[in-house]
């Protein structure tokens, strides 16, 4: 039996759920942290509430990995492209580069972004200054793993 197929799908299973999960807890670090400073600051909001989504952006690179590992299996089309247990192995690990790179740098995006909530409750304008720019610099190595996912699937895998 050939597990291409299964592989490649969990390739992308994890892609999303590891790029997810850096998402969701670099939210809840960011989003505590703003939630505390709101309720004295509430005219800090719109502010706030860039610094909190800043790390969803992991998760939304690991969903459109997967989405890239669906097209090159061509779930979409009807007929399952027939993948060999090697082929799938190779999509699954490049798959993993987007997962594991958005778990890291969502959470520590996350926290960065946290820091960046508490100088900007004593100094506004710095928080997009140095805080959005802080946060940027996270978010680039997130940018790696989508492109080294990217660029395995559609070129490095034949």
């Amino acid at each position: 039996m050939d597990y291409g197929l299964a592989l490649a799908f969990a390739g992308a299973a994890f892609a999303t759920f590891l790029s997810g999960i850096g998402s969701s807890v670099g939210l809840g670090i960011a989003g505590r942290s703003a939630s505390g400073i709101l309720s004295e600051k509430p005219d800090l909001y719109g502010l706030m509430t860039l610094l909190v989504v800043l790390p969803s952006t992991q998760g939304i690179y690991g969903l459109v990995v997967s989405l890239f590992v669906m097209i090159k299996i061509n779930l979409f089309g009807g007929d399952l492209a027939d993948i060999s247990t090697v082929q799938g192995l190779q999509i699954f690990g490049a798959a993993l580069s987007v997962g594991i790179a958005g778990l890291f740098s969502g959470i520590h995006q996350g926290k960065v972004c946290s820091g960046a909530i508490q100088m900007a409750a004593k100094r506004p304008e710095m928080g997009v200054k140095a805080g959005v720019v802080y946060a940027a610099l996270v978010e680039f190595y997130a940018i790696l793993g989508f492109l080294v996912s990217f660029l395995l699937i559609f070129i490095g895998i034949k």
